[in-house]
């Protein structure tokens, strides 16, 4: 198991925990404050609603915010919907190429099952200028 498996499935876990714990049927910002407490008791690095530029062509057209970054290198995603879309896994993807990172997760709580989604960026760049959406 490498180091990224290792981390995506300890997120897994505490994701299966909060959700076990609280079911379906909250808002999403519930679930990302309950994750929180279980990444920390955890032991994994993290960042919430970490802002960052949106670059098309080189220019900046804006910003998003990550719900998470882990490890400095994952991003999770939470959704809270009946089910996960293509739309939602597309995001996911854009989220990944417009902050640089390898790997990301998609997390829905939002259905009576959790779901996840692993996502990769084939367009990873290690020494970025700057990340953009082409």
């Amino acid at each position: 198991m490498n180091n990224y498996d290792s981390i995506t499935y300890k997120i897994n876990g505490c994701a299966m925990k909060v959700h076990n714990l609280l079911g379906n049927g909250f808002q999403e910002v519930i679930y990302q404050r309950c994750l929180a407490i279980e990444l920390e008791r955890a032991g994994l690095g993290f960042a919430r609603e970490l802002e960052q530029d949106i670059f098309y062509d080189g220019i900046h057209v804006g910003t998003r915010r990550a719900d998470f970054i882990v490890e400095n290198d994952i991003i999770v995603e939470l959704k809270a919907l009946i089910n996960l879309e293509d739309v939602h896994l597309a995001q996911a993807k854009n989220y990944l190429i417009a902050y640089n990172k390898p790997i990301g997760l998609l997390i829905n709580f939002g259905s009576t099952s959790l779901q996840f989604k692993k996502v990769f960026n084939s367009k990873y760049n290690l020494n970025p200028a700057h990340p953009k959406i082409e």
